[in-house]
C-alpha cells in the first residue's frame, strides 16, 4: 500500500476529512466534513455561494485544501504527485453546466476527443464507443452538428456523453440543471437515473435544485457556510427538523437563510 492509499469504508466513496479553503482571507470550506456512498447517485446542495462548486474542485483535484483531507476511493487527492493526479482523473467524468463542448468540433468529434487524448483505441473502436454512448443519451442522429447547432438540452447531453465515454468510475456534475426549464430538467434527471442503473459508479451532482434532489438522490448533503450541516440518506435529509435545512428544502422565507 503506498502513502496515497488509505483504508475507508467500503461504502464511502468520497470522504471530506475536516477541509478548510480560504480565499483573500474569506472561509469557503470551513470544517467540512462529509462521507458519500461509494455507488450511489450522491447530490451536495446549498445556497448559491456556499462552497459547492469550490467542493467539486477539490474531488478532482483542481485545488488542494489549506488544511485537512479529500479521499476518493481510497486515494488521498491532495498527496497525489502531478503525475498519479492525472492518471487518476482519467477515472473522473465531469458534466460542467453548459456541457464545455469545443464550438469547432462536430458532436461527434467533442464525445470522440477524451478518447483520443488518454486512449489507445482505433477509430473504428472510437467509432463504436462514441456512437454507443450518443445512443445512450439520444443524440445519435446528431452526431455531425456543431455545438451551436445543438439546443442546451441538447449540449448538456452532449457534454453527458462526453463524460461517459471513459466509463469513469465517478461522475460529477456541475449544476447539470442550470439554463433548463422544469421539464427538461425532469428529462435529465430522469436520463442520469436510468444511465445510472445501467452502468452504476459513484455520481456526485452540485446543484440546488430540490426537485431534483427528491426525484434522483440517494443519499444527501446539505452545505452552508462552507460545512456540511445535514448529510445522510436522501429520505431523512428531505425529513430533516434542522432549522436550515428544513428552510432550504421548503424554499420558505421564514428561517436562518437570508438574502445577505
Amino acid at each position: 500500500m503506498t502513502t496515497n492509499v488509505y483504508t475507508q469504508p467500503a461504502t464511502t466513496g468520497i470522504e471530506f476529512v475536516d477541509v478548510h479553503k480560504s480565499f483573500d482571507g474569506h472561509a469557503v470550506l470551513d470544517g467540512m466534513n462529509m462521507r458519500l456512498p461509494k455507488g450511489e447517485i450522491s447530490m451536495i446542495l446549498g445556497p448559491s455561494g456556499t462552497g459547492k462548486s469550490v467542493c467539486m474542485k477539490h474531488i478532482v483535484g483542481l485545488m488542494r485544501p489549506d488544511h485537512g483531507d479529500v479521499v476518493v476511493h481510497g486515494m488521498s487527492i491532495p498527496r497525489l504527485s502531478r503525475p498519479e493526479l492525472l492518471e487518476a482523473r482519467k477515472r473522473f467524468g465531469v458534466l460542467f453546466q453548459d456541457g464545455a463542448l469545443f464550438g469547432s468540433l462536430t458532436l461527434f468529434d467533442n464525445v470522440a476527443y477524451p478518447l483520443r487524448i488518454h486512449s489507445d483505441n482505433t477509430e473504428d473502436e472510437i467509432e463504436h464507443l462514441v456512437m454507443a454512448r450518443l445512443a445512450e443519451v439520444g443524440l445519435e442522429a446528431a452526431r455531425h452538428r456543431l455545438p451551436n447547432e445543438l439546443s442546451g438540452g441538447m449540449r448538456k447531453r452532449a457534454g453527458f456523453a462526453r463524460a461517459l465515454v471513459l466509463e469513469p468510475e465517478i461522475l460529477l456534475f456541475d449544476e447539470p440543471d442550470s439554463g433548463l426549464d422544469p421539464v427538461r430538467t425532469a428529462l435529465l434527471c430522469e436520463l442520469i437515473d436510468e444511465i445510472h442503473q445501467q452502468n452504476g459508479g459513484t455520481y456526485v451532482i452540485v446543484s440546488h435544485d430540490i426537485l431534483s434532489a427528491r426525484r434522483i438522490a440517494r443519499h444527501i448533503a446539505i452545505m452552508w457556510h462552507g460545512r456540511v450541516v445535514e448529510d445522510g440518506p436522501a429520505d431523512e435529509v428531505l425529513a430533516s427538523d434542522h432549522q436550515f435545512v428544513s428552510q432550504f428544502m421548503a424554499g420558505e422565507a421564514a428561517g436562518p437563510l437570508t438574502m445577505e
